[in-house]
This record gives structure tokens, sequence and C-alpha cells, in this order.
């Protein structure tokens, strides 16, 4: 059964109502991937769930051409108004990966993985890992079990619950990183902590 955060709906009423949510800062983990990026002399990136864009401006300052992917149109009417229109940005939902047939160098997925359920984020995996060109890194921050709402809520399956009304999160910790994330070129797991502690996994096609 589909859950909430999978429907357009939800997140349009988010954007609608709550605006820029999180502001216009990025995230620790863009930082941190922005700066991995540089240092692998990566160009071109995709960001699913780019949102209005708060986390695609850093790379774009770094001379790094952004391709995005969102659900809501309210999001991206936003990223538009905020960050120009000459941001790429599909209309959809990543569950409906490939939205173009371009191989990307960098890929870089912020707070997301963990909304979708199992067969959802091996798919995500597999699209995204698809996409890279050979050498290519792909980034995907994950909330982890050592977060205060793990276990709260509705249970749903082993490490998902239903934390608030509609929001299904799975909760990784490094054994089920390396069991989902193994075969797509799993290269670092750390740590990182924002408004939650999350793993910032990173993997490389073929390096």
């Amino acid at each position: 059964m589909m859950n909430e955060t999978e429907k357009p709906e939800f997140w349009e009423k988010s954007f609608v109502e709550k605006q820029e949510m999180w502001g216009f800062e990025p995230s620790k983990s863009a930082v941190l991937t922005k700066d991995f990026f540089v240092e692998k002399s990566v160009k071109k990136i995709l960001i699913p769930g780019i949102g209005y864009g708060r986390n695609a401006q850093i790379f774009r300052e770094n001379g790094i051409a952004v391709t995005g992917i969102e659900i809501s149109k309210t999001a991206i009417e936003m990223a538009g108004k905020h960050y120009g229109t000459d941001l790429t940005i599909y209309h959809g939902s990543v569950i409906d990966m490939p939205f173009d047939q371009n191989q990307y160098d960098g890929i870089f997925c912020y707070a997301l993985i963990h909304l979708l359920d199992s067969s959802e984020r091996k798919k995500l995996i597999a699209d995204c890992y698809n996409q890279l060109i050979d050498n290519g890194y792909m980034v995907f921050t994950a909330i982890s079990k050592e977060a205060p709402t793990y276990g709260q809520g509705k249970f749903i399956s082993k490490d998902r619950y239903e934390i608030f009304d509609g929001v299904n999160m799975f909760f990784y910790d490094r054994k089920s990183i390396s069991a989902e994330f193994g075969e797509a070129g799993l290269l670092e797991i750390t740590e990182v902590t924002e408004n939650y502690p999350f793993f910032l996994v990173k993997c490389s096609k073929g390096d």
C-alpha cells in the first residue's frame, strides 16, 4: 500500500502550506557531498527529490550542472523563482525513474530513500546506479536508528514505522545499508547529524 509520502498530494500540500520550510542554507550533507564531488571532478549531477532547490545551489556555485526530479509542482515553481528557470527539474516521483536517458557522473539523494518501502528503495538504488557513468559516484543520506523517532508510532515492518500521519519511515543501521547498497558499489558509510542523525552513504560505479 502506498504511503502518503509517495503521493504527489502529500508533498504538494506540504510545499503549498509551508513554502520554503527548510530555509535556503544547504544541508550539512550537501556541503560534504559538494566537497567530495569537487575532489572527484564531478561535473554533471542528478538530484532525485530536489524540492525547491536549496541543496542544488551549492553544487551549481561550484561549476556542477544540476538536473532534478521533484514530485511537487509547487516546489518546482519555487525553485524556478529562487534559482532560475535554467535549472532542469522533471516533475514526477522518483519511483518512476528514469526521466531521461542521460548518464551522470554524480547523484545526490538527500533524506528520501527512507520514505520508501523495500522494493521502492531497491528500485531507486538500481535506477540511480544505472544512470551513473563508469567511475561515477552517488551519495545518499538515510535516517539512522539513532534517531529519537526510531521505534515510535505504528509498526509497519522491521525497522519501518508510521511516525506521524501517513509518513512511513525506514530506519537504517550499517548492516541494512550494507545489505541494500552492497551491490551498488558501496564505498563508505559515515555519520552526519542534521535535524536527525543520518548516514552518508557513498557509492562508486566501477571505481
